[in-house]
C-alpha cells in the first residue's frame, strides 16, 4: 500500500513540477533566469528532433545553475532541456554583444551544419517556460550561412516575465577552417500584458475560430437533431405498430406468420446471449469506459485550467487522470463479464488493466528503436520507461482490480428481461446488406462525418506547429459523436435484430468502432496531401501514433455505441410479453 500512495504522491508532483523562480514564474530583481536549449530538427517533421548540441554550437562560460528538472510527461514527449551556458538576470541587460564561445569549423562540423541549412533545421529554447524558435541558418546561392547572434527582447510586467523575443543575426557564411564567434545580448522591458494571457501570442485565433470551424460544429449539431428525430420517428412508430400487431395476433392466437414480420421478437430467448469471446469483449468494453472518463476528464481539466500553457501538463495530467479512473475500467468490464457467467475472471481483469497499456508501450518501444538509432530525442530513456512499468503495476493493475471486485459484488447478477434458451436458435440466411460485416463497416460512415472537420484541426496542432486551445469545441464535438454513434448503433441492430440475428453485441460495438478506420485513412490523406512530412522515423512515428489514436478513438465509439444499444434493446424486449 506504501508503494502504491508513493507512485500516486509521484505522479500528482510530476504534474505540477512543469509550472514550477521558472516553476512558480515569480523573480526578484538580478535573480537568475535560465536559457534551456531543447532541440534541433527538421521544420517539416516536427517530431524529428535531437539534441540541441548534437549540432556543433558551443556552450556558454556560466558553468552552474541553481535548479534543474524533468518531469515523466516532458521525456516521453522527447524534451530534452539542457543549460545554455547564458548568464541572464531578471531585468539586467547584457549589451553589448556578449560572446558565449568560439567554434572552429573542422569539415565534420562544417558538414553537419550544412546538412542542418540544407534540411531547414528550427531550434527550439525555453524561457520561463516561455517557448522560442528560431532557424539554425540560410542557404543563398547554394551557399551556406549561420547566424552567430541572439537578441533576447524580454518583457515583464512585475515579478513576472511575460514574453520573450529572439531575433538571429549576423550571418556568418559556412566553410571548413572558419572561426564563428557566438555572441548574444538582452534587453529587459516593461510591458502592461498581464501574466495569464502570457501566451496569446503563441495562439492562432484566426486559424481554430476559422468560420468553417463554426459552421462545422452547427453542421454536426443539425445532424445530431435529424439523426435523434430520425431514429424517434422510425423506431418509435415501427416499434409501436410491432406491439400493435403482436398484441392483436396474441388475442387471435395466431402465430404463423409472426417469423417474417416479427423479427427480432421471435430471437427473445438468444438475444441476452453471451457475445462470443466475453473476455475479450468485456475488457474492451472496460477500457472504453475508461477512455471516455479520461476524455471527459482531461478536457475539462484543459477548459479549465489552460494546461497548454505548461510545458508536458497535458500529458502529465491524461496520465494521472487514467491511472486514477483504472477502477472504472475494472468495474464495468468486471461486471459485464459476470453477469455474461464468465468464470476466469482474474484473466479477464488482467487483460482488461493492460489491454491499452500494452499497445501503448509496444508501438512506443517500436518508435523507439528507430529513435535510438537516428539518436533523436524521441527516444525514451530506461528509467522512463521502468517508470511507466512501475505506473502499470503498482497503480493500474491494483485499482483495476478493487474496481473489478466492486463490480462483480454489486452489478455481477444477471438481469435479462427475458430467459435465455438452452440450444441457440439456428440464424436464418439473409440478404448481403443485412450481414454484420457490412452493417459494421457502414456504421462509422456518419460518426466520422461529424467529427470531420475537428479531425484536421486536430492533425494540424499536432503534427504542425499549432498549439490547440479550443477545447470547449472538443468537448462539444465528442458529445455530439457520442451521440451520432449512440443513434447509428441502434438503427443497425435494429436491422440486425429484425433479420433474426442476435449476435447484436459485438456488432454494435464493431458498428461504431468502425469510426476509426475512416479516420486511419483521413489520416493517410492528411500525411500525403497536407503535410511535407519525409523520412523512416518521421513516417512510422506518424503512422504508429495515428493508430493508436484511431483505436482508442474506436474502442470509446464502439463502446458508447454498445452502451446505447443494450438500453435500446432491453427496452423493447421488457416491453414484450413472452410466454
Amino acid at each position: 500500500m506504501y508503494i502504491w500512495s508513493l507512485v500516486l504522491f509521484l505522479l500528482l508532483v510530476t504534474s505540477k513540477l512543469s509550472s514550477a523562480d521558472e516553476h512558480n514564474h515569480i523573480y526578484e530583481d538580478q535573480e537568475e533566469v535560465v536559457l534551456w536549449m531543447n532541440t534541433v530538427g527538421p521544420y517539416h517533421n516536427r517530431q524529428e528532433t535531437y539534441a540541441y548540441f548534437s549540432l556543433p554550437f558551443c556552450v556558454g562560460s556560466k558553468q552552474s545553475i541553481s535548479h534543474y528538472h524533468e518531469t515523466l510527461s516532458e521525456a516521453l514527449e522527447g524534451i530534452e532541456l539542457e543549460f545554455s551556458g547564458y548568464a541572464i538576470d531578471f531585468k539586467e541587460d547584457v549589451t553589448p554583444k556578449t560572446e558565449t564561445c568560439m567554434v572552429e569549423l573542422s569539415e565534420e562540423k562544417y558538414k553537419a551544419f550544412v546538412y542542418a541549412v540544407k534540411n531547414h533545421y528550427w531550434f527550439q529554447m525555453y524561457i520561463d517556460g516561455l517557448p522560442i524558435w528560431g532557424a539554425v541558418g540560410k542557404e543563398h546561392d547554394k551557399k551556406f550561412y549561420i547566424n552567430t547572434h541572439k537578441k533576447f527582447d524580454i518583457g515583464y510586467n512585475g515579478k513576472r516575465i511575460i514574453e520573450v523575443n529572439l531575433t538571429n543575426e549576423n550571418e556568418q557564411l559556412l566553410h571548413v577552417g572558419a572561426h564563428l564567434s557566438f555572441t548574444y545580448e538582452v534587453n529587459w522591458r516593461p510591458t502592461t500584458v498581464e501574466f495569464k494571457d502570457r501566451f496569446d501570442k503563441y495562439l492562432d485565433p484566426n486559424f481554430f475560430q476559422h468560420r468553417i470551424h463554426w459552421f462545422s460544429i452547427f453542421n454536426s449539431f443539425m445532424m445530431v437533431i435529424f439523426l435523434v428525430g430520425l431514429v424517434s420517428m422510425i423506431l418509435v412508430r415501427t416499434l409501436r405498430k410491432d406491439y400493435a400487431r403482436y398484441s392483436k395476433d396474441e388475442e387471435m392466437d395466431d402465430e404463423h406468420d409472426l417469423g417474417d414480420e416479427y423479427g427480432w421478437k421471435n430471437i427473445h430467448g438468444d438475444v441476452f446471449r453471451s457475445s462470443s469471446n466475453p473476455i475479450l469483449f468485456t475488457s474492451v468494453i472496460g477500457c472504453g469506459y475508461q477512455l471516455t472518463s479520461v476524455v471527459l476528464c482531461v478536457t475539462s481539466f484543459a477548459i479549465i485550467g489552460d494546461l497548454y500553457t505548461e510545458r508536458g501538463s497535458l500529458l502529465s495530467t491524461a496520465i494521472f487522470v487514467y491511472a486514477a479512473t483504472s477502477p472504472i475500467n475494472g468495474y464495468f468490464g468486471g461486471s459485464l463479464y459476470s453477469r455474461m457467467g464468465g468464470r476466469i475472471w482474474i484473466r479477464q481483469m488482467l487483460l482488461s488493466a493492460f489491454l491499452i497499456p500494452s499497445f501503448v508501450c509496444g508501438t512506443a518501444f517500436l518508435i523507439n528503436f528507430i529513435a535510438i538509432y537516428y539518436h533523436a530525442s524521441r527516444a525514451i530513456p530506461f528509467g522512463t520507461m521502468l517508470a511507466v512499468t512501475c505506473i502499470c503495476l503498482f497503480v493500474i493493475l491494483p485499482l483495476t482490480l478493487v474496481g473489478t471486485i466492486v463490480g462483480r459484488n454489486l452489478n455481477g447478477q444477471p438481469d435479462h428481461p427475458c430467459r435465455v434458451n438452452a440450444v441457440p436458435r439456428p440464424i436464418p440466411e439473409k440478404k448481403w446488406f443485412m450481414e454484420p460485416l457490412v452493417i459494421t463497416l457502414l456504421g462509422g460512415i456518419l460518426p466520422f462525418g461529424s467529427i470531420f472537420i475537428e479531425m484536421y484541426f486536430i492533425f494540424t496542432s499536432f503534427w504542425a506547429y499549432k498549439i490547440y486551445y479550443v477545447y470547449g469545441f472538443m468537448l462539444l464535438v465528442f458529445l455530439i459523436l457520442i451521440v451520432v454513434t449512440i443513434c447509428v448503433t441502434i438503427v443497425c441492430t435494429y436491422f440486425l435484430l429484425n433479420a433474426e440475428d442476435y449476435r447484436w453485441q459485438w456488432t454494435s460495438f464493431l458498428s461504431g468502432a468502425s469510426t476509426a478506420i475512416y479516420v486511419y485513412i483521413y489520416a493517410f490523406y492528411y500525411f500525403f496531401f497536407k503535410t511535407k512530412m519525409y523520412g523512416l522515423f518521421q513516417t512510422v512515428f506518424y503512422f504508429g501514433y495515428m493508430a493508436l489514436f484511431s483505436g482508442a478513438l474506436g474502442i470509446i465509439c464502439g463502446t458508447v455505441g454498445y452502451v446505447g444499444t443494450t438500453y435500446f434493446v432491453r427496452k423493447i424486449y421488457s416491453n414484450v410479453k413472452i410466454d
